[in-house]
């Protein structure tokens, strides 16, 4: 003891003791397993944050390019000089633009003049656009190229055929138009167009303007011109209905300043018909689809982070009990408690750090995946990541290590030195509940932050911890029924033999299946809901989704345009009759915008709705409250957005006015709808197929129509009628609506949107193995010097190898059954209360994750304890003594 002694007063510091410990485990491996686990959670993690930061920046910028600007101030009037002079003030640079409907006269090159057809006149200044540029084309067949997305044929003839992304705007007496515009009016480029007095030659083919927006007058063909020539149309007359941007840039303080004080001085009553933009403004039919990726990509990594300090825990404590031996002796060599402790303490900081580190990295390569598969998702380069993830990465690792891995490895301090000579004390303890609680409290919310949504980070922690219990209680009961339910003589001797196993070890049957039905959980969880998850974001907008919408269909034309479609090969499409009505009492009291401190309340009331009426329930409407009650008189259905809106609720009475004539029912069912499901919708329907008013006459009625149109024909050498044109000219009334083009970017979205969920599940279903791994070896020690007593008796070695399958195979189907039932439950709430999706699981599937948890066991059985079965009985025997 006094050599001890001298040995510590002699320069062998903790810190020295830590560095050699250091070394010695990493060059025998013990460290592996944390050093896995650790840097699985951080890279899951961190890549999501680096992915997260860098999306968050590059998404801010560029949804300036969907408004034209930092801040735009929408007007019916000419912009207020006294707002154009504040922007000035605040060094803003400013461009006007100026956009209205009206009508085109097309006049091909050999002076005969086409039909007229209505588009929207956009007229721009110099300097437009402020964000992003303009894609055009220099003739109609390259243009329809671009939209149909057949860059295998284009003809690059010294760039005369292609589409070409610019910063500009036309010539003075030049316009862009459209495809659509140009195959209405039989143009191609070198045509002119009639616009009021003006003549004016078509330069290019328009494919894509960045604040194009989604108003209903956007879908009508765009008509690109220089302000310059807009005053000798004579277009823009006093009376005219004309909408006027104003879209600045500048510094972001000065833009917050600007905006600011603009919305101030819009809610003036004496400033009238301004409205302000910012980056508030998105685009919707994205909105959904990006918001559940976001928050699936979150429960992936936080699944990952909950499953890597499962296996800290596990690996932790193995590491522990292969280490009581080694600091029995340092203890008869004199080395007090705190010297151990903290030696210890600075081994497991620098394995934190060093593994937070090798996840930082990796998770910084996973990100730029993530990237490449997102790609086009953001027009440009995204920005470089802020030095948040980093911090977050670090931070995440050492809580992980130092929260679920430290506390056991600290009771190495406290082995006794009579361990040297006594094998049977100085084994571990479990852990005191205090010290997992604040480890557990401190991931949680880390863990929470990060999630970005409150609702989520709490379902998945809470419904872990809940699970974790609910799982260990499970496995104690389980083993209570094993033990009386086989009956020795009447079971084979392996099976008599893992019973005792499992029996006699209750506690870490418990650890083991807790252990298991964690990672299977997690693992079960993200294939049930991405999976469903995946197929809803599909069927919302799947490969067939309508890309046209036809409005002012007459009740006279039905039947002619309906076999108009057939002809063309149409067989699926949406047809629904629609009637303009404004909502003007609710249960018999008045209602107006006044009667609504909400804004968007105030909006709906003081509008017109599209309603329509049909027999049947729209298919991709789903009934949340009440009941569809066909041909019920006096009943309606409502949009649960709406009635959220309006505080609307089952039984309320409403009164619209259909074209001067009043229409009372109640609300007896309440609709979910997708707006992102490109499909016919509405706020308010009718379960009849007759719309009558109270005089028994019918309502005021068109039509609308929702298909997917035939492909386009392309050419090369001269443009070919379209399917558009073709129906434009049969039935010039109605107003036909391309949604090809937001379709195709919503399908592409979500096309890399999947795949970067997909690539993110593999790193869960890492850790989950990982987990498994160190849930089956956390008993390797023990059950070797089992084994070697059974051979020394004479068990043969197929005996304990049988032995070993069946405990392992019945742990795992135990875990599955356990894991699958609780994924079930907790997939159903994230489906309804994060992901707002319908969502059920199928009642095999508890049955087929007993199977898969009983085969994963099995694997990492084999894997893991392929050894136990080949030391020699006498090394084992001896280590043990």
């Amino acid at each position: 003891m006094s050599q001890g002694k001298h040995m510590v007063s002699t320069g062998v510091t903790w810190w020295t003791q830590a560095w050699r410990t250091l070394w010695r485990d990493a060059r025998a491996g013990e460290l592996r397993l944390l050093v896995v686990a650790v840097a699985l959670g951080v890279a899951a993690l961190s890549s999501v944050s680096f992915l997260a930061d860098r999306l968050n920046g590059g998404l801010q910028r560029d949804a300036r390019q969907l408004l034209g600007g930092d801040v735009v101030v929408v007007s019916d009037q000419a912009t207020p000089a006294h707002i154009v002079q504040r922007a000035k003030a605040e060094g803003l640079q400013g461009v006007t633009t100026l956009s209205f409907p009206t009508m085109a006269r097309g006049q091909a090159q050999s002076g005969a003049e086409s039909n007229s057809r209505l588009v929207a006149l956009k007229a721009v200044e110099a300097g437009y656009p402020l964000r992003g540029e303009l894609t055009v084309a220099s003739s109609l067949a390259a243009a329809q190229l671009e939209l149909n997305h057949d860059s295998t044929n284009l003809i690059q003839d010294g760039g005369k055929l292609g589409a070409e992304k610019i910063k500009g705007i036309p010539a003075r007496g030049e316009v862009w138009m459209e495809v659509s515009g140009l195959e209405a009016l039989g143009l191609d480029v070198g045509d002119s167009v009639l616009l009021g007095n003006n003549r004016l030659r078509i330069s290019r083919v328009l494919v894509n303007e960045p604040d194009r927006g989604a108003g209903f007058m956007n879908f009508a063909p765009r008509v690109l011109m220089n302000a310059v020539d807009l005053e000798a149309t004579a277009l823009v007359q006093p009376a005219s209905r004309v909408t006027w941007r104003y879209a600045v840039v500048g510094a972001d303080n000065a833009t917050q300043n600007f905006l600011a004080w603009a919305e101030a001085e819009s809610k003036k009553p004496e400033v009238r018909g301004v409205r302000v933009e910012s980056l508030e403004a998105g685009r919707p039919e994205m909105r959904q689809t990006l918001d559940r990726a976001g928050k699936f990509l979150n429960l992936v990594a936080l699944l990952a982070a909950l499953l890597s300090a499962v296996a800290v825990a596990l690996a932790a404590r193995a590491f522990a009990a292969r280490h009581l031996d080694d600091c029995a002796m340092l203890r008869v060599l004199g080395l007090s408690q705190r010297h151990i402790a903290l030696s210890y303490s600075a081994e497991f900081v620098w394995v934190g750090t060093f593994a937070s580190a090798l996840g930082l990295a990796l998770g910084y390569a996973v990100h730029l995946v993530f990237v490449a598969l997102l790609k086009g998702l953001v027009e440009t380069a995204l920005p470089a990541p802020s030095m948040w993830p980093v911090v977050y990465g670090l931070g995440a690792g050492l809580t992980l290590l130092l929260a679920f891995g430290l506390p056991p490895v600290l009771q190495l301090a406290s082995v006794p030195p009579l361990r040297v000579i006594r094998r049977d004390v100085g084994e571990l303890k479990a852990t005191t509940l205090s010290v997992w609680a604040l480890g557990l409290a401190g991931f949680a919310l880390l863990l929470i932050a990060v999630s970005r949504d409150l609702k989520l980070g709490l379902m998945v922690v809470g419904g872990g911890a809940a699970a974790v219990l609910l799982f260990a209680g499970m496995a104690w009961l389980a083993v209570q029924v094993l033990r009386r339910s086989v009956v020795e003589g009447s079971a084979p001797p392996w099976l008599m033999l893992a019973t005792r196993q499992v029996s006699a070890r209750p506690v870490y049957a418990m650890v083991q299946v807790s252990a298991l039905a964690v990672g299977l959980l997690a693992l079960a969880l993200l294939v049930l809901l991405r999976t469903d998850l995946i197929s809803s974001w599909r069927n919302a907008t799947p490969v067939d989704a309508p890309n046209r919408f036809v409005i002012n269909i007459q009740p006279t034309q039905t039947d002619t345009f309906l076999q108009t479609l057939r002809d063309a090969g149409v067989s699926k499409l949406d047809w629904y009759p629609m009637i303009r009505a404004r909502l003007v009492a609710v249960n018999g009291n008045t209602v107006t915008p006044d009667s609504y401190t909400e804004e968007r309340a105030q909006r709906l009331v003081d509008r017109e709705f599209n309603v329509s009426f049909s027999a049947d329930r729209p298919e991709h409407n789903t009934v949340v409250a009440g009941a569809w009650q066909a041909e019920e008189a006096d009943g309606l259905s409502i949009e649960e957005g709406i009635a959220k809106t309006l505080k609307l609720k089952l039984g309320d009475t409403l009164r619209f006015d259909m074209a001067g004539v009043l229409h009372e029912a109640r609300i007896t069912s309440v609709r979910r709808v997708d707006w992102a499901s490109m499909r016919a919708n509405f706020f308010v329907m009718y379960p009849v197929s007759r719309m009558t008013t109270g005089a028994g006459f019918d309502v005021p009625t068109t039509y609308i129509a929702a298909f997917r149109a035939p492909q386009r024909a392309v050419a090369t050498d001269k443009p070919t009628p379209s399917f558009d044109n073709q129906l434009i000219n049969r039935f010039p009334n109605v107003t036909n609506v391309d949604m090809g083009a937001t379709l195709n970017q919503v399908q592409s979205v979500l096309g890399q949107v999947v795949r970067a969920v997909e690539f993110l599940f593999l790193f869960t279903l890492a850790a989950g193995l990982v987990v498994l791994f160190a849930a089956v070896t956390a008993t390797r020690e023990e059950r070797a010097r089992e084994y070697a007593v059974l051979r020394a008796l004479g068990a043969s070695n197929q005996l304990l190898a049988n032995v070993q399958r069946a405990e392992l195979a019945g742990i795992g189907a135990l875990a599955g059954l356990l894991a699958t039932c609780v994924a079930m439950l907790m997939g159903w709430g994230l489906a309804r209360f994060a992901f707002e999706f319908e969502w059920t699981a199928s009642l095999w599937v508890p049955l087929l994750g007993a199977m898969v948890g009983a085969l994963l066991a099995l694997a990492a059985g084999w894997w893991g304890l392929r050894d136990v079965l080949r030391r020699p009985v006498v090394q084992t025997l001896r280590q043990a003594s």
